[in-house]
């Protein structure tokens, strides 16, 4: 990419401020609200198009800057499937991981300033067995993350492969998460993204970071996997 790494990396940052932000934020502030009062809580259907719209929109901002990555998980998958250089890895996940930080912490800056709220609700952590939103055990909440990661690289290199229809890939990747979320809110909360994952356990501690590392691990093979099945089945279109 031309432009230079230090504004991508930024570019990095407020695109997963941002996903965060709409993601765990609507999670967190808009999923439910208690009965009696006149609005409806958006559910897991709203939560789940919450973080599809995050990802779609920040595609279209800044996708022509930093390739919106937004989440480690997908840099390790395009290294794998030869569309992102190694050597800038660890830049972006810095970078990622630093924006979901700081979405978490305004998560709780504004969830806090409602009289009843408790951090103990999770902030929209990531967890298995008593932490899982439907009592998923740790083997089932790993091979949904597996699974559901490697299934998002795959989109992801599928979408924006210079084959592909020009234009479209911001609404493919989009939708791929929404339907991911569909599927695994009742599992693991959903990640497929480590750094998701790091910001809201951060805050939360105890459980939430003790679990944490299934939310690394899983996603990281997942992204291998999608990664190589791509570059090895389709073959590696270079940008």
């Amino acid at each position: 990419m031309s432009m230079p790494l230090g504004k991508r990396m930024v570019a990095e940052l407020i695109g997963t401020f941002w996903l965060v932000l709409g993601g765990c934020g609507s999670a967190v502030l808009a999923a439910s609200f208690p009965s009696g009062t006149t609005m409806v809580g958006i559910g897991l259907v709203g939560v789940s198009i919450a973080f599809g719209l995050t990802v779609l929109t920040m595609a279209f901002a800044i996708g022509h800057i930093s390739g919106c990555h937004l989440n480690p998980a997908v840099s390790l998958g395009l290294v794998v499937g030869g569309r992102f250089p190694a050597r800038e890895l660890l830049p972006y996940i810095v970078a990622q991981v630093i924006g979901a930080i700081a979405a978490a912490a305004l998560i709780y800056l504004i969830a806090s300033g409602k009289a009843g709220f408790e951090l103990s609700s999770g902030l929209a952590s990531n967890g298995y067995g008593e932490h899982s939103p439907q009592g998923y055990s740790l083997a089932a909440g790993f091979a949904s993350e597996v699974v559901m990661t490697a299934m998002f690289i795959l989109i992801i290199m599928g979408a924006t492969d210079p084959r592909a229809p020009a234009g479209f890939a911001p609404i493919a990747i989009g939708l791929a998460l929404t339907l991911i979320h569909l599927i695994s809110i009742p599992v693991t909360n959903t990640s497929v993204n480590p750094a998701r994952s790091t910001g809201p356990a951060l805050l939360v501690g105890g459980w939430a970071i003790q679990q944490l590392w299934l939310f690394w691990v899983a996603p990281l093979i997942g992204a291998v996997i999608g990664g190589a099945v791509y570059r090895g089945v389709f073959g590696a279109a270079k940008t």
